[in-house]
């Protein structure tokens, strides 16, 4: 055997939390690459009885999983068809009622934009004992992966978070466009391809310099990973004339400066699938 598989095989008598019949754990998958798992999350799937995954789960993740369990796809894509929300934390509940070690398994963070939040309320109301571990998000991880650090001492000491879409799939109506364009220097945002003109354009007019920088990240994290670089004023024509594939992140502010120095994830470096 191996030193690397004599090191992996240490975790088989660690002293990891039970996984309780009729309990939920919540885990993050994190932005896509298998190897940025937690061992919190690995050792969950080989523990689970049923696996209810998100469409952004990588299969090579799903691959690790208790070769016995059941899959149960229950995907979100933004202003696509998908198995309402409700119906989710519905499918959750009878799981764990009926004596199930259930696994909710989101990309990214359960807890940033992951709607968790509202599955743990739900889980909790309806007395379901759950756990949450949480995963390496996009808006980091992802911005990583890129070369672009989310924060940088000489350029920011705060970052926003903004989603590109609300529950309706359009562009989130409730945010203070002009309390956010000028916040923080940095701005990053999930699931903001389909609406990037529009999002872009109103941070503008709210006091956003048209030629801040921005820049795109599809893919993060895995070996097909793109970055597209533009400006503000020039990302709906950008996103018009470009296929931008996704799922993507999107970063405005200077920040982005530093990927000419740190863009790592190239040639054979980005070759692994697991990162």
């Amino acid at each position: 055997m191996s030193k690397t598989k004599q090191h992996f095989a240490q975790l088989d008598e660690a002293d990891f939390p039970s996984f309780l019949s009729g309990t939920v754990w919540l885990v993050g998958a994190g932005p896509g690459a298998p190897g940025l798992l937690s061992l919190l999350g690995y050792y969950a799937l080989g523990q689970a009885e049923i696996i209810i995954h998100d469409a952004l789960v990588n299969q090579k993740i799903l691959a690790m999983a208790n070769p016995d369990a059941e899959l149960v796809f229950a995907g979100k894509r933004g202003g696509k068809p998908s198995i309402d929300q409700g119906d989710i934390s519905n499918i959750m509940i009878e799981y764990a009622k009926h004596g199930k070690k259930v696994l909710r398994l989101k990309g990214g963070d359960p807890f940033v934009f992951g709607r968790g939040g509202e599955e743990c309320l739900a889980l909790g109301g309806a007395g379901i004992k759950f756990r949450l571990v949480p995963g390496i998000t996009a808006g980091i991880g992802g911005l990583a992966y890129g070369g672009i650090p989310v924060t940088h001492r000489d350029t920011n000491h705060a970052v926003i978070f903004l989603t590109g879409h609300d529950e309706t799939g359009l562009v989130p109506h409730s945010v203070d466009w002009k309390a956010t364009a000028t916040a923080a220097p940095v701005i990053v945002m999930y699931m903001a391809v389909k609406h990037l003109g529009s999002i872009c354009e109103k941070l503008v007019v709210a006091g956003r310099a048209p030629e801040d920088k921005l820049a795109i990240i599809s893919n993060a994290t895995l070996p097909e990973q793109s970055i597209v670089e533009t400006s503000l004023q020039n990302a709906r024509t950008i996103a018009q004339s470009k296929d931008i594939a996704t799922p993507a992140i999107v970063v405005v502010g200077p920040v982005i400066k530093y990927r000419q120095a740190l863009d790592w994830y190239v040639d054979e470096l980005a070759n692994n699938p697991y990162g």
